[in-house]
């Protein structure tokens, strides 16, 4: 797994994936050494990259910056990937974004347009980081809780799907990309847990705009 960006989503992905098995290379905006306690305390199966050397060793990436800066997401390390976005549009951090403000593209779409290579699908994004690692139970278990995800690509939505299982949580499937401003910040879906059932009742109730 590469991740691309080392915050408190991407930290979190890390730690749970080192415990599922998966090797991870991770990176930030600031370089690989300033990664060193972060890798000391993930162990032997994750390392400290750059961006490019993180999108290219990955088998999949999750790309987890700030909207601002995802036109420095390397794109070419990235053709014919994979590439999970957990990406919300905070205009006090990121500044305004027009067609983001009049409902006319998501997040995930200006990711997938930077990444025209790639298999960009949603994840991931309306979850406290903190509760990656702490809410998933076993599948099957009564009330688990679900998170949503959104893709133009059938095999992306399904990578999801393997991963939030294996992370300990059920799916629902918004379907493209274009649905996948239904999931994002201040809306019914966003960061509050939900089941399945739940999610597909929020997720319905969103508003195009707010």
């Amino acid at each position: 797994m590469g991740i691309i960006g080392a915050g408190h989503i991407g930290s979190q992905l890390a730690r749970k994936a080192v415990q599922l098995g998966y090797d991870v290379v991770i990176s930030n905006s600031r370089g690989p050494e300033t990664l060193t306690e972060l890798v000391a305390e993930l162990g032997p199966h994750a390392r400290a990259a750059t961006a490019a050397e993180a999108a290219a060793a990955g088998d999949f990436a999750v790309v987890t910056v700030p909207l601002k800066s995802i036109g420095a997401v390397p794109v070419e390390p990235l053709a014919g990937k994979i590439v999970l976005d957990t990406n919300n549009y905070y205009w006090e951090r990121d500044g305004r974004f027009p067609a983001l403000d009049k409902g006319e593209t998501t997040t995930s779409e200006l990711l997938q347009l930077h990444l025209p290579a790639s298999k960009v699908a949603k994840a991931f994004n309306h979850i406290m980081s903190t509760q990656i690692s702490t809410d998933g139970t076993p599948a099957g278990t009564p009330n688990r809780r679900a998170l949503a995800t959104a893709s133009d690509f059938p095999e992306a939505a399904e990578l999801v799907t393997r991963l939030y299982d294996e992370f300990g949580f059920d799916t629902v499937n918004i379907g493209p990309l274009s649905e996948s401003w239904r999931v994002e910040r201040d809306r019914p879906a966003y960061v509050v847990r939900q089941n399945a059932a739940e999610l597909t009742d929020n997720l319905a109730r969103a508003p195009r705009t707010i």
